[in-house]
């Protein structure tokens, strides 16, 4: 692909770092932005290194938050004796559509996969533990998606908080092997959720 500007191309080829975004639609939207009056354009630079500079994580569940304790956390009606593990914010926005869980959440912030050098000291299990070693939790709710490294995750969780004393469930198998939840539909969801089953029974099938 040829420029006439190093500038375009630059903001193109940045553009096209982006995943889902090749070459041609970054340039589509670079030439979307050069149209644009240049107030837009300092507004979209302007959301992105304040969202970047100042967002912030949770300091209980670990999920994205403007402030040190998300929403969800302070939220007093939110039940405290379940916990929702999930991979990250996508799985948590997907989780709240359906409007069927009322507990919290808990954010690993990946999965483990040894073939991409991730193990569980990359994600935040210890502090998911820790959590549960205080007994407040009565439940948990295993709501990674159906692959080989989301049950690996969840099989290492389970043995490291096996002896105390909180109940496994895994989501119902509503979501088809293989699939990750944001791509869930919500009813699928909402009711794979609900009809969650025993950690053991999974570990069986």
């Amino acid at each position: 692909m040829d420029f006439s500007s190093k500038l375009l191309q630059n903001a193109v080829n940045e553009m096209s770092q982006l995943p889902g975004i090749g070459k041609r639609t970054a340039l589509r939207l670079v030439l979307h932005l050069i149209r644009e009056s240049p107030d837009k354009t300092t507004y979209l630079t302007e959301a992105l290194f304040k969202m970047r500079s100042e967002l912030k994580f949770c300091r209980s569940c670990h999920n994205i938050s403007d402030v040190e304790l998300c929403e969800i956390c302070a939220n007093p009606h939110r039940n405290r004796e379940i916990i929702c593990v999930v991979e990250d914010i996508r799985d948590v926005m997907a989780v709240e559509s359906t409007s069927s869980f009322r507990g919290l959440y808990h954010v690993l912030g990946g999965k483990i996969s040894p073939i991409d050098g991730i193990g569980p000291h990359d994600l935040t299990i210890s502090s998911l533990v820790e959590k549960i070693k205080k007994g407040n939790v009565k439940e948990l709710i295993f709501a990674l998606s159906s692959t080989m490294e989301g049950d690996t995750t969840n099989f290492y969780i389970y043995r490291k908080i096996q002896d105390l004393n909180v109940v496994t469930s895994t989501i119902a198998r509503g979501i088809s092997i293989g699939d990750e939840l944001e791509y869930a539909d919500e009813v699928t969801l909402g009711r794979s959720i609900t009809n969650r089953i025993p950690f053991e029974l999974s570990l069986k099938s």
